[in-house]
């Protein structure tokens, strides 16, 4: 285990997260950090405790809603499958029709 040291708000914490994974928490931090001090400009210095909990709800907020816009995203990709396979379909039908008429035409001869 790795340990990091973040700054949010003007505090540091130590962290410890997997081998590797540093840099990515410490992004992960710059990002909180910088969203803190945009409600603590809002809102006022109300406390580390409120203004971490607001910044995680809209980030929770926001990865709720990129959620629901995956989600809607495979719908569509779903419903667009599903209308190709029907096209297919249909013309895998009409092959075969002419195969039948063109059997039978030769059946005929």
């Amino acid at each position: 285990m790795a340990e990091v040291r973040l700054t949010v708000n003007g505090r540091g914490y130590d962290i410890v997260c997997d081998e590797g994974k540093e840099e990515r928490v410490q992004d992960f931090a710059r990002d909180l950090d910088r969203r803190v001090a945009q409600l603590a400009r809002s809102l006022g210095q109300i406390g580390d405790a409120k203004l971490l909990l607001m910044a995680g709800l809209l980030v929770a907020d926001e990865l709720a809603e990129a959620k629901n816009e995956v989600s809607r995203a495979q719908g569509e990709r779903a419903r667009e499958d599903l209308a190709r396979g029907e096209i297919v379909a249909d013309a895998i039908e009409k092959l075969a029709q002419r195969i039948e008429t063109l059997a039978a035409r030769l059946e005929a001869a």
